[in-house]
């Protein structure tokens, strides 16, 4: 029988683990990784941690495109010290305006067949141009870093078989929207999604890069795309036609699922707040006032697509009463856009230029008005991820955006008329002086890694004990994501580097008491719904409850890498054997978990709600690595012990 894609890249990279079966624990060689700023510098305070002088990849990137908002020394300390620990420990270093991770490392970076896992959720972008790319925890990050291994359960394969062509004014985004509608935001939970069929040889790579990136809010391992002439074109732009690699599924591959989008009947499509997945066609919306626009971020920031919009946009003026913004997603594209014009033709129309960064993605700025209607070409539209409490967020394709700037309404862009054509370059504009190379081993010995007075130690973790005795201190609903647990935002990103401060704002979006309580009880339990922890990789949505004293979280279910961070922090996760029991305990209640380390060989702990006076079986399904880690605190003192012997 034949091989998928990803399952080739597997095979090629297997350390450890049988991955013929499905959620069974495999260990993967890691090729490269990146790190950004809002999750880098506690990913580098743990590799520090570790005791290795050089980090042992094929290329480590360090990036800053998060917390470039300097309105304090604490960014700008942070961004010190990740410039230094990167030179002496041997990891490229993306200086602040370079550009936002994901597109960079496409550009530059970015290799078919590579493994790259990064502490960012949407480091499956990579998948975009051949790569099998995850998002991981900061300390997963690490570890590999140290010439670790990356650990995930075996996943399932979905196909996604495209036929036909987009029609002018449908894109990739709405390809992306469309399986969202399908599959919903819990519906890739297990899978690694490969794209294939006739329909995918007319998709460039920034286009698929855009449907890989989107992937990550389908709850997938991963997505990928075939290596083909596509990607040989854009390597050849970029310069670097010598890391093309063709590479694709077999003819007699098997799939677990397979789904098949004709793109020719595609239409425009628009997710509604505050969800990814609630999404409708965009002419359902007509009429809705809009108050502002915002195009860019890792899924649309691409040259192509800012040409486009710039073709729309020239010789037009954006509706008054529309706050228009444009971040380019790297300096490549800034450079190019200025060079052929289609910058002044988007600045004519009365849109502001941001930096080449996440920017208003992640709250950093460009906050829509209070109550206010903002349509964004971004990944995400999580209730107050936008720094606006009551905004309504709304995801749309860079023509729907530019569409409804124009008309000061959501419209459908092909009400416009034709769409303009536009020109893509046949080789891109290359200058990566912004990107420092790290100092050479002799060189790097005598360098001292800087650190401002922002940057906390690492809180420390405790080992699972067999019996856990604690309140009830919060009990939340479904699709819980790490905003909700540990926000973002202009005020709060730049402490990611110090938990104690950045502990008092944890669950802030669901309950602003919950830090005061949780100090109170010493050690507490959180409840909640299905796919918790959905969303952005960020560790500090397990450091920080760790910090608080949580001790365990029971969930009818949970996201992918943010369990994985729950362990690597030494928190127990564990789910409900019948989801119904979770209606039955309340917040405030004393709970008690009893055969703990039993558990986790036969699979049961036994839950007993001291308040109410009943007991109820929870699943616990760990690997025997997850179990050590569990016992040993965390991955941290898990990986001493292991190098201790």
């Amino acid at each position: 029988m034949g091989m998928t894609l990803a399952e080739k890249i597997i095979k090629a990279h297997l350390i450890e683990g049988d991955m013929s079966v499905p959620g069974s624990d495999i260990s993967l060689k890691i090729d490269q990784t990146l790190t950004q700023d809002a999750t880098g510098t506690m990913a580098y305070l743990e590799f520090e941690s570790m005791g290795v002088e050089r980090v042992k990849t094929e290329r480590s990137v360090a990036y800053i495109d998060h917390n470039t908002l300097q309105s304090g020394f604490e960014n700008a300390d942070d961004h010190r010290y990740i410039q230094s620990v990167a030179k002496k420990h041997g990891i490229w270093f993306s200086r602040p305006g370079n550009g936002i991770c994901h597109q960079v490392h496409l550009e530059r970076f970015g290799k078919p067949g590579k493994t790259l896992i990064g502490s960012d959720s949407h480091t499956p972008t990579g998948g975009g141009i051949g790569m099998l790319a995850f998002g991981a925890g900061g300390l997963d990050v690490a570890v590999a870093m140290g010439g670790g291994a990356y650990h995930i359960a075996m996943p399932k394969m979905i196909k996604v078989v495209l036929t036909g062509k987009l029609r002018p004014f449908v894109t990739a985004k709405d390809v992306s929207l469309e399986l969202l509608r399908y599959l919903s935001v819990k519906g890739g939970v297990g899978y690694i999604v490969e794209w294939g069929g006739p329909g995918i040889k007319t998709l460039t790579v920034p286009e698929r890069a855009t449907i890989t990136n989107m992937g990550t809010e389908l709850g997938a391992t991963t997505s990928i795309f075939p290596s083909d002439e596509v990607t040989r074109d854009f390597l050849r732009a970029e310069g670097r036609e010598e890391d093309y690699t063709p590479l694709a599924s077999d003819p007699d591959a098997k799939y677990d699922r397979v789904i098949e989008i004709d793109l020719a009947a595609l239409e425009p499509m628009i997710a509604c707040p505050h969800s990814p997945d609630n999404v409708v066609p965009v002419s359902s919306l007509k009429g809705v006032k809009v108050d502002q626009v915002c195009i860019g971020s890792c899924t649309n920031s691409s040259l192509r697509d800012m040409l486009k919009a710039a073709a729309i946009l020239k010789g037009k003026t954006i509706d008054p009463s529309v706050s228009m913004s444009v971040s380019p997603g790297s300096k490549q594209v800034l450079s190019m856009l200025a060079d052929s014009g289609a910058l002044t033709d988007i600045l004519a129309s009365g849109a502001r230029l941001l930096e080449c960064a996440c920017g208003p993605c992640i709250g950093m700025g460009f906050s829509p008005n209070s109550a206010g209607v903002s349509l964004r070409t971004f990944n995400r539209n999580f209730e107050g991820r936008s720094g606006t409490a009551d905004g309504k967020v709304y995801l749309v394709s860079p023509e729907t955006a530019v569409a409804s700037a124009l008309t000061g309404y959501i419209t459908d862009p092909r009400t416009l008329g034709t769409m303009p054509g536009i020109t893509m370059p046949d080789s891109f504009r290359i200058d990566d002086s912004a990107v420092l190379a790290p100092a050479s081993p002799e060189e790097a010995k005598d360098l001292e890694v800087l650190r401002g007075p922002n940057i906390k130690p690492f809180p420390e973790s405790r080992p699972v004990t067999d019996t856990i005795s604690a309140p009830l201190v919060l009990k939340v609903g479904d699709n819980i994501t790490t905003d909700h647990i540990m926000p973002a935002g202009a005020k709060i990103l730049p402490y990611r580097s110090n938990i104690p401060y950045l502990s008092q704002f944890c669950f802030g979006v669901c309950d602003k008491t919950f830090p005061e309580r949780a100090k109170e009880a010493g050690q507490s339990i959180v409840v909640g719904g299905s796919n918790y922890g959905q969303g952005s990789s960020r560790e500090h949505a397990a450091l920080v409850p760790l910090y608080l004293g949580v001790r365990c979280v029971i969930a009818k279910s949970f996201a992918r890498i943010h369990v994985a961070n729950l362990i690597n922090a030494g928190i127990l996760p564990l789910t409900f054997e019948d989801p119904a029991d979770y209606d039955r305990i309340d917040q405030g209640d004393a709970l008690e978990l009893t055969g703990i380390y039993a558990g986790m060989e036969n699979g049961t702990v036994l839950l007993t709600d001291k308040t109410k006076g009943f007991s109820v079986p929870l699943s616990c399904a760990f690997t025997s690595r997850q179990t050590a880690m569990l016992k040993a605190g965390g991955l941290l003192p898990y990986t001493r012990e292991q190098a201790q012997g």
